[in-house]
């Protein structure tokens, strides 16, 4: 089928494969990834999982949702699916983001003003499939038809018919994963209809009606955290081991000696970081207990996994599940008043701030409403107060920003570092666009740390494919691979996946590219360190 004639009608109609991603469609990559010898091939699905899991959507499966064996079981689904959506849209059971989710499925005047907004829509060759509002107006109709009153009877002609059946579902839980939430189209809305939280809204009724979800995100994520402590399955003796080791490490690559502070009472702040970054990017916690102790600052760690969570700041229920969210930024809350600090500051983390600082306001309430920093804000006071000496020309290489959805469009965290990394880095330069312009490297709501079948070519090739634009656009003076370079992602999740398209198209080896967070660039400069602190980093 022409992707360009793919309609709503179609999405419960039509048999075998609803869409597919022609490269050929695809926008053309700056050099030197403008050579199709130089872009690796989108592996297609297998047999064996085209023949167990749902897979009708598209070329991908993200979920690995077992197909039902009988009739009576695709039924069964599809009333949990309507008792979910009914559910979705009554206050009592849905008081937090019920507002806005009214607003979006019932006044969205289809001007398509969301699908030049959107990266993955762009990146896919403009399938319609991957159009913001094409989800949006399915989730609508189903609305219209089956939870409006009187719907039943007029959405047809009011607002389009289509076919409610275990294929019409099946799709739609893919293509909620389809979707990186990170909220540029509802940025550049008119009316401020926002598909992102729709596909937000749709992953939740799938988790919390159904028992569908990502199972890198639940299971091996809030479950797993919720469970041990940690999303990396680290008990908190193991991360107070490794970060002992980390330490060590800090203190021959800086020439300072480093030790990181464990359930101290009373400290002014709380450092909790996201887990992932002890063992991927150890460098990063490194660098934070280096500025944190260079500028005299009362800081502790915490090492609580039970009743509260001390040491791994992820909330991964804010992809995906409310009641997981509550849950954990609950705990997390609960370290802190333990130790009575004064301010808990969280590390490179996009979704951690916005979860713990922003919706959990919703859930944090008397001893449990604790102030809570981003890492951004509280480090520019650092920098910018003159505690630690920095020398600039320490830095002087090209380095880039990129802008994390949710501190930057979600929070308005968009100046702090950015005048950081003006004090500090002589070649600093933006992407284009940056701030709350940004795109998406990607890797948002999860998609980061997900990789079932071919999920990763997809993520590689569509999701990430303007984020590589930007980065090469970023360097395109200074492409060659002689002269070293720099991502700056100060966020865990964004990291990740600026890793994997470096390693995905061998851009480390091509044009030089390294990445990082912002702290290690700090380090980097401080003028008591030893030099060359990114020398010695992983990234590089």
């Amino acid at each position: 089928m022409n992707k360009k004639n793919i309609t709503v009608e179609d999405f419960g109609k039509k048999d075998g494969q609803l869409s597919h991603v022609d490269k050929n469609d695809q926008p053309v990559l700056p050099a030197p990834y403008n050579k199709p010898e130089n872009i690796p091939e989108f592996k297609p699905l297998k047999d064996a999982p085209k023949e167990k899991f749902e897979c009708s959507l598209d070329d991908t499966i993200a979920l690995s949702i077992p197909k039902p064996k009988t009739k009576e079981e695709e039924l069964a689904l599809v009333r949990k699916f309507l008792s979910g959506l009914e559910k979705l849209f009554t206050k009592e059971n849905n008081w937090t983001f019920l507002q806005p989710l009214v607003l979006s499925v019932e006044n969205c005047a289809k001007c398509l003003t969301c699908s030049d907004a959107c990266h993955i829509y762009e990146g896919s060759g403009n399938n319609e499939v991957y159009r913001p509002l094409y989800r949006s107006e399915i989730l609508r109709r189903i609305y219209f038809k089956y939870i409006k009153p009187g719907g039943k009877y007029f959405s047809k002609w009011r607002h389009g018919d289509i076919d409610l059946n275990w294929k019409t579902v099946a799709r739609l839980i893919e293509l909620s994963y389809r979707c990186n939430l990170c909220r540029r189209c509802a940025q550049t809305c008119p009316i401020g209809a926002d598909n992102g939280l729709i596909a937000h809204e749709l992953r939740k009724l799938f988790s919390q009606e159904m028992g569908i979800s990502a199972k890198e995100i639940h299971d091996n994520g809030s479950v797993l955290q919720l469970k041990v402590g940690s999303s990396t399955g680290m008990n908190s003796e193991v991360v107070k081991d490794n970060v002992e080791f980390i330490d060590e490490d800090t203190s021959e690559k800086t020439g300072m000696t480093i030790k990181t502070p464990w359930d101290v009472k009373g400290a002014d702040i709380l450092l909790v970081h996201n887990a992932g970054e002890i063992m991927a990017w150890p460098e990063n916690h490194g660098a934070f207990a280096t500025i944190l102790n260079s500028a005299g600052i009362s800081w502790t760690m915490s090492s609580e996994s039970q009743e509260a969570l001390g040491y791994d700041n992820i909330n991964y229920g804010l992809w995906y599940d409310d009641f997981m969210l509550a849950k954990v930024a609950i705990k997390h809350a609960k370290a802190a008043a333990k130790l009575g600090v004064k301010k808990i500051v969280l590390g490179e983390c996009g979704h951690a701030n916005k979860a713990l600082t922003i919706i959990a306001d919703r859930v944090l309430t008397g001893e449990l409403n604790i102030p809570r920093e981003n890492a951004m804000t509280f480090i520019e006071d650092i920098v910018m107060s003159g505690k630690i000496k920095l020398d600039p020309s320490r830095n002087n290489f090209p380095v880039t920003l990129h802008d994390p959805c949710n501190l930057v469009r979600l929070m308005g965290v968009v100046q702090p570092q950015r005048r950081i990394l003006k004090k500090i880095c002589p070649q600093f330069r933006e992407m284009t666009p940056h701030g709350v312009e940004n795109y998406c490297c990607g890797g948002g709501s999860g998609f980061a740390i997900m990789s079932p079948h071919n999920f990763n070519d997809w993520r590689m090739h569509i999701a990430g494919r303007k984020k590589m634009e930007q980065i090469l656009n970023a360097f395109k003076d200074e492409i060659d691979p002689s002269i070293r370079k720099y991502v700056c992602a100060p966020c865990s999740n964004c990291k990740g996946q600026i890793r994997d398209l470096i390693d995905y198209f061998g851009m480390r080896e091509k044009i030089n590219l390294s990445y990082g967070g912002l702290v290690e660039l700090i380090v980097n400069a401080m003028s008591d360190c030893k030099p060359g602190f990114l020398d010695a980093d992983a990234s590089y």
